[in-house]
């Protein structure tokens, strides 16, 4: 007697939930995932505009250049000044404005998913100031301004100042808003210590550390370039990894626990790569303030994601960094040259007093 086999019901379109966002399933051989459609689109757009920018930028400085000169440089038939210019001067730098930028957002996408708290980031708990103070001291007490030795001292005093953070935040297990609190108490206390050192300090030794702390990338070469790129992979391959747990958390210890994720080592090597990334940008440009508290929320709300997605924030934190150096490009041609650290700083101080500004009538039921 044959038998009919049936085909399962496919599920009507009125019956189907959505959630929000269109999502892709795909699946391999040896794994699947879903791909967030919007997410990825966004992403590409943004490092389309960091491109561009890039490109733009490439063109802009002292001695002027036209697209067709620098596409020569880089194909090798262009002038041997041309090739200078563009390979060994200029390339570096906007490479560096899209690869720190994209780090920077990284990092405040971990720590905007950890304390579930848009200001959240490395630089308003203070990671950034510890990195500083240490390049500080490594500068100024023993004198070293060799690259690994600036970038040594920023990793481990961004690491130590997060370790101190998280003891004194912690009162059976941590909150996000305790975090962010005693992370500005540290971070102000660093700053006091940071101006004593360099009130005390020669003239030059002053000058160096103060220019060093606006935070430009106009003095990157091939020579801190390329570790930096090379501990960049490191890190983003580690970001990428920790990802899944990251999402777990959000929703929770208790349920991330059921989902099989384990919080508190999860925690700690999120915690260290978040580090990571701001300890890298600093020793090789010193501290770019609010690109990490900015690019992950405009990231979420250009995506439509349900949480900070790393990806996005990278993409946004790239193409903000490459404009940010383009604009300093554009304001040098009629003005003088300013850091691009400057330029964060101002355009993120607007975003952070409107985002206070929002937080407090969310909290208390004010008309937005």
């Amino acid at each position: 007697m044959s038998q009919t086999t049936r085909r399962p019901r496919e599920t009507p379109a009125a019956e189907r939930i959505d959630f929000g966002y269109a999502i892709r399933p795909l699946r391999t051989r040896w794994a699947s995932a879903r791909v967030p459609l919007r997410l990825v689109t966004v992403a590409g757009v943004l490092f389309a505009v960091a491109a561009i920018a890039v490109i733009l930028a490439i063109t802009l400085g002292d001695y002027p250049m036209t697209l067709a000169d620098v596409w020569a440089a880089i194909t090798g038939v262009g002038e041997s000044f041309h090739r200078t210019i563009v390979l060994e001067w200029r390339l570096p730098v906007v490479l560096a404005a899209v690869a720190f930028g994209a780090l920077l957002g990284i990092g405040g996408a971990i720590f905007q998913s950890l304390t579930r708290n848009p200001l959240g980031s490395p630089d308003v708990i203070g990671f950034d100031a510890g990195s500083y103070t240490a390049v500080v001291l490594t500068i100024l007490i023993l004198g070293n301004t060799s690259y690994w030795s600036i970038a040594s001292a920023a990793i481990i005093g961004g690491l130590l100042t997060a370790l101190a953070v998280y003891l004194l935040a912690y009162r059976r297990g941590i909150q996000g808003f305790r975090l962010i609190i005693v992370g500005i108490g540290v971070s102000a206390m660093l700053g006091s210590i940071n101006a004593y050192l360099i009130t005390r300090a020669d003239i030059d030794d002053a000058m160096t550390v103060g220019f060093w702390g606006a935070g430009s990338i106009t003095r990157v070469s091939w020579t801190s370039m390329v570790p930096s790129l090379l501990l960049a992979v490191v890190i983003v391959v580690a970001a990428a990894l920790l990802a899944p747990a990251l999402r777990k958390m959000e929703l929770g210890d208790d349920a991330a626990i059921t989902q099989g994720a384990r919080p508190t080592p999860a925690r700690l090597a999120l915690m260290v790569v978040g580090v990571g990334t701001v300890a890298l940008v600093t020793a090789a440009a010193g501290p770019i303030g609010f690109v990490a508290l900015v690019a992950p929320q405009l990231a979420r709300r250009l995506t439509g994601s349900p949480g900070v997605s790393l990806l996005g924030a990278a993409a946004m934190g790239a193409a903000l960094l490459s404009l940010a150096h383009l604009l300093a490009l554009v304001i040098a041609q009629f003005y003088r040259t300013i850091p691009v650290g400057l330029i964060t700083v101002c355009l993120g101080g607007i975003y952070l007093i409107w985002l206070l500004i929002r937080e407090t009538r969310k909290e208390y039921g004010a008309p937005r």
